[in-house]
């Protein structure tokens, strides 16, 4: 393949010069410039959606210190050539990113914090020597950059910064602050009675954001990207010309994520167009505002992968990108009954709720819709409809990829909190061959936990073999008996195979799914009739007793029978 992607690179101005495919979000510049009146903008999207490629691309076309048009030669920005004129490599630039800003505590983050400053110091230590430079900013300057600055002058650090380079150049500066919310996320996850570590980094936050973004004379403009958007009445207060753009919002809406062309044009130029509704399937599926997306991310990681093994199989590579503890918090919460909402996510359908793209980290959990908000700004559902408005939206998870996050955090939770007293008691009323017991046992196991896969029988059966699993037995299903070296014209292999080694005694279970209420006696024959058709019992040996069941279900109902020795 001649084409080149580039997994991770983040960096502007390396990926274009490897020459690795570039998916052409340069517009975004003009629109940000030329058609809005923002003194800071702030854009929210999930994890791996572009934000820090973009804030590169950015400081690559602005930053006087640059010499950019080689690296955007092509791109559709040239297009405009008089805002080239105007605005390419024509203004300082001052990029920071937060993004490692986070420890256990405050102290180690706050550290954190100070190595950032005085990484972005060294990287702009000529301003030092400038005779332009008031000599009490070239002081605070060296403390930061030796990062024994006292916490006033952390908090004015950026404004700092951006009044030496506007006395070096003569321009006012255009800042980017990349992950912005970094710290105050994790802060908020370490916050303690004993250790008030999210107060503390709201401080500090708030008081570099503030001095920086609120009346600042050196300020050209301001583009700030993170997942969520803080209250401005908790970060922004008192910033004039704010403009924030969330995964709600229509404006810039296509310049986060590969819309469907964009996906067709990487696909034809790698020639994998046969890919292109698998694809589809794992990766797409988000709306934001009014556009239609695909996770990037996992998009380039799957061309690279393709690229190297033409069949390669699509994977979840996004869930490693960041943690689910969001969607485990969720449904740990006994106060909200959201366990029918998940399942009908779970299944492809979609809820109704109340949503807010305003939110503090101390209170996304105060309350249901927040944490859906939470879920919906960070990537876990999106919107069924680009056409719906308003605060009350319908919602969905958008593809195949985050339908496996749900079912690997949220149904295997819901299965930890089930009380393993019942588990135990439908155990004992199978080897005590108790069916009407053993069925009501495992259908009030079923109301109890999430369905998924709109009731398919392979669901079922992996429900019974996780509840026999849950306490403490080793159970062989019928895919597993498939590798075994067992010929299959000899002996069949039942659904679920229970041993109870100690005691010389196993169970066979044959799983139906039932289309009616009213089929499942019959079903339960059926499976009876599979198990002795198949001879599964005949393939187990130096066992003292063989139980045989049939199982059948309809929606969340069990109804159990027992092979009975004539």
């Amino acid at each position: 393949m001649a084409f080149t992607v580039s997994v991770g690179e983040a960096d502007f101005a390396a990926l274009r010069k490897e020459n690795a495919y570039y998916v052409d979000k340069t517009e975004l510049m003009y629109e940000l410039v030329h058609d809005t009146n923002n003194k800071v903008t702030l854009f929210t999207r999930p994890r791996r959606f572009g934000k820090t490629l973009m804030m590169s691309m950015m400081e690559n076309f602005f930053n006087i210190r640059k010499d950019s048009k080689a690296i955007f030669a092509g791109l559709n920005i040239f297009q405009h050539e008089f805002f080239c004129k105007e605005w390419m490599n024509q203004y300082p630039v001052l990029f920071v990113s937060f993004k490692d800003v986070e420890a256990e505590n405050f102290e180690g983050a706050y550290k954190m914090l100070k190595t950032k400053l005085a990484d972005v110091c060294k990287d702009i230590a000529f301003v030092f020597n400038d005779v332009s430079v008031d000599k009490d900013d070239e002081q605070i300057f060296l403390s930061l950059k030796a990062k024994t600055a006292d916490e006033d002058d952390i908090k004015n650090s950026l404004k700092t910064i951006m009044r030496m380079l506007n006395a070096v150049y003569g321009k006012p500066v255009i800042l980017l602050i990349d992950e912005y919310d970094v710290p105050l996320a994790k802060a908020s996850e370490k916050d303690t009675a004993e250790n008030k570590y999210y107060s503390k980094m709201l401080d500090v936050i708030k008081g570099i954001m503030s001095t920086a973004l609120k009346d600042n004379e050196f300020l050209q403009f301001a583009v700030i990207t993170g997942c969520l958007r803080i209250a401005k009445e908790s970060i922004f207060t008192g910033t004039n010309n704010f403009a924030s753009y969330s995964v709600l919002d229509d404006d810039f809406s296509e310049y986060f994520g590969f819309s469907r062309e964009e996906v067709d044009a990487i696909l034809e130029a790698a020639d994998r167009d046969d890919k292109a509704e698998i694809i589809k399937e794992w990766y797409d599926g988000y709306i934001f505002g009014n556009s239609y997306v695909y996770c990037p991310w996992d998009v380039i990681n799957y061309l690279s992968a393709l690229k190297k093994r033409k069949n390669a199989r699509p994977k979840n590579y996004w869930k490693n990108t960041s943690h689910n503890g969001i969607l485990l918090t969720f449904v740990k919460r006994t106060d909200f009954k959201v366990k029918g909402k998940f399942e009908m996510l779970m299944n492809s359908g979609t809820i109704v709720q109340t949503i807010t793209d305003e939110l503090t980290y101390d209170t996304l959990h105060s309350s249901e819709d927040n944490l859906w908000s939470v879920l919906l700004m960070t990537g876990y559902i999106t919107k069924a409809d680009a056409d719906e408005e308003g605060e009350t939206v319908s919602l969905k998870i958008p593809n195949r990829e985050i339908a496996s996050i749900f079912e690997d955090t949220v149904v295997k939770l819901f299965k930890e909190t089930i009380d393993t007293n019942k588990q135990r008691n439908m155990m004992e009323a199978f080897w005590n061959q108790d069916t009407e017991e053993a069925g009501r046992i495992v259908s009030e196991l079923l109301w109890k936990t999430i369905s998924y896969n709109d009731y398919h029988e392979d669901y079922y059966h992996a429900f019974l073999a996780g509840a026999f699993v849950g306490i403490g037995y080793e159970v062989e299903s019928n895919k597993e008996r498939r590798s075994k070296d067992v010929p299959s014209h000899i002996f069949g292999r039942p659904d679920i195979l229970l041993k109870d080694e100690d005691n010389r005694r196993a169970i066979i279970i044959e799983a139906k799914k039932s289309g009616k209420e009213s089929d499942m006696d019959k079903d339960c024959d059926e499976a009876i009739d599979q198990i002795i058709t198949e001879k599964y019992a005949e393939g187990i040996y130096g066992y003292e007793q063989i139980l045989c069941y049939g199982v059948s279900f309809f929606q969340k109902q069990a109804k159990v029978k027992l092979l009975l020795k004539k």
